[in-house]
């Protein structure tokens, strides 16, 4: 692994740790604070890939892949007052959206990179978080995949409520997916800033 990718490593760990922390407290009645801290990992996958190309940001996309995996694992052998802080189901989703959204974001990324300046990071970012809510949610909660982990009820994940507590009825995890595309999606917008005073501040050393 040269240098120039271990910053980029080293803040992936931190966003996909601090997330994996956070998700176990709850912001309101549909989102937890992980919410408002993964989709920075995003930020640092884009930013690696407009300075130093793709496969730079593939390597820091699996080095997060890797450090979310450790965290899983643990939190899977940590039991809380309703069970394990990770169930199985959370693992598997978590694993799976991270990876295909991230290597998704790279991908679309370098596509674009020689449009806009926007373009490629709007873009990517907001595809690839709408596959990770889509894959996380329905393969961590959706009741049509109980198989992949017998044991774990996830009955109180499938009531059937409002929308956001407004909408049409739709099972509560659809409602939390939803609060959380939606969160990713502002933060997709809000992250343009930093990702162009960050690629203006490292650019100028590729010289």
């Amino acid at each position: 692994m040269t240098s120039r990718v271990i910053p980029g490593v080293l803040a992936m760990a931190a966003i996909v740790v601090a997330s994996n922390i956070l998700v176990q407290f709850l912001c309101g009645q549909w989102l937890t604070w992980g919410a408002f801290t993964y989709p920075f990992a995003f930020l640092v996958t884009d930013v690696m890939n407009r300075v130093y190309g793709a496969p730079a940001a593939r390597k820091v996309v699996l080095s997060g892949f890797v450090v979310g995996l450790a965290c899983s694992l643990v939190g899977t052998q940590i039991s809380g007052e309703f069970g394990p802080l990770v169930t199985w189901r959370i693992a598997i989703g978590s694993g799976i959206a991270f990876l295909c959204a991230q290597l998704m974001d790279v991908a679309i990324f370098d596509r674009l990179r020689f449009g806009r300046w926007w373009r490629a990071p709007l873009a990517s970012s907001l595809v690839g978080s709408s596959l990770d809510t889509a894959l996380f949610f329905t393969i961590a909660f959706s009741a049509s995949l109980s198989g992949l982990e017998p044991g774990n009820d996830v009955s109180w994940a499938n009531e059937a409520l409002p929308l956001l507590g407004l909408g049409p009825v739709v099972p509560l995890w659809v409602s939390l997916a939803t609060a959380d595309w939606l969160v990713k999606l502002s933060l997709a917008l809000v992250a343009l800033i930093p990702f162009r005073a960050l690629v203006a501040r490292l650019t100028p050393r590729m010289a």
